[in-house]
């Protein structure tokens, strides 16, 4: 006769690991439907998030990681995302079949906007499936055959809005317009899902330098678009005001706001909050791309403390050095030895 288990004795189920994070994970979730605490959803996932004491049941990194960036979703919004309108690439309606296609194989992107006089007067899309299935018939070929919708989104509709949006309407691209219909930007459903799981790259990404980068001399080089908060946390202090942060998100921004201009190659400009010089490396007409940052605080810690004692050393072997050339200093007079009386 077969004897069930003890209810104190766990099953072999119940005693794996995964089981046990899935008892985790619907335990917090069962406390939030039963109302304990009074808790929400999101406190409930928080909560699951936070939990820090590496036990088999509680999530990994990768997990928690990709629940946060779900909860924190409700804060991004579409200008967060975008591809700026300068590092957009598009083509006009009356762009012929072989210019089109030199131009897809040189930019690699699957699916491009279409615009007819300006990029603010964009009105679809096109996907480069359709583009090679006209090849070899040059002459017959024209794009209002194969253009495809996108949507127009202002810059702050949030993130996950636009997500199901495109997953309703099975539209992958989206331009961001301003109130007066001009074109700030480009968003794909491929940058949205990148908010959740993290950056996502195929065989046709090619590698970037990692946009920080320390040398041995304490100066750093960075990508203009290197936010102000990455620069802050590798130097490991606050470097930047509330203000600045409010007015520009970038290190191309900070700079070309110091210099109110698009500045030239080579130019150093201060920065007098955080002490930093920022020389532009590489520029064009329109915007910075890469800059050098240098530090012009005077050192800390241990080189500073070990600078100022050789100073003071410096300072007490010069002053005994005068006190003995001095010619005019009485030789001190021996003290006599009461015990020779």
């Amino acid at each position: 006769m077969n004897e069930e288990p003890s209810p104190s004795e766990p099953t072999l189920e119940e005693s794996s690991p995964a089981s046990r994070r899935d008892k985790s994970f619907i335990k917090v979730l069962a406390d939030w439907l039963g109302g304990r605490n009074g808790e929400t959803a999101r406190d409930a996932l928080e909560e699951l998030i936070d939990e820090s004491d590496g036990g088999e049941g509680s999530l990994n990194v990768g997990e928690r990681q990709l629940l946060g960036n779900i909860l924190d979703l409700h804060e991004r919004t579409i200008s967060d995302v975008m591809v700026p309108r300068v590092d957009i690439t598009a083509f006009k309606a009356d762009c012929d079949l072989a210019s089109l296609i030199a131009l897809i194989g040189e930019e690699g992107h699957s699916r491009m906007p279409l615009y007819r006089e300006t990029l603010d007067d964009a009105f679809g899309m096109v996907h480069v499936k359709d583009v090679l299935a006209w090849r070899g018939r040059d002459e017959e070929f024209d794009v209002t055959q194969i253009v495809r919708p996108v949507l127009f989104v202002a810059p702050s509709m949030h993130v996950l809005e636009l997500l199901l949006e495109m997953r309703s309407k099975r539209i992958h691209m989206a331009l961001v317009v301003d109130e007066f219909g001009g074109v700030d930007g480009l968003v794909t459903i491929e940058d949205l899902v990148e908010e959740i799981v993290g950056e996502i790259e195929d065989e046709f990404d090619e590698y970037e330098k990692p946009s920080l980068e320390k040398h041995g001399d304490g100066s750093w080089t960075a990508g203009a678009r290197t936010p102000l908060e990455d620069l802050e946390t590798a130097m490991g202090r606050v470097l930047f005001s509330e203000e600045e942060r409010d007015e520009v998100d970038t290190l191309g921004g900070l700079v070309f706001t110091i210099a109110g201009r698009v500045p030239v190659r080579g130019e150093l400009l201060r920065h007098e909050r955080s002490k930093l010089e920022f020389e532009v490396l590489e520029v064009d007409l329109r915007h910075i791309k890469r800059l050098r940052i240098h530090s012009s605080v005077a050192l800390q810690g241990d080189e500073a403390n070990h600078r100022d004692a050789n100073v003071w050393k410096g300072v007490d072997w010069a002053e005994r050095l005068l006190e003995d050339t001095d010619p005019l200093k009485k030789p001190a007079t021996p003290k006599k030895d009461n015990a020779a009386k």
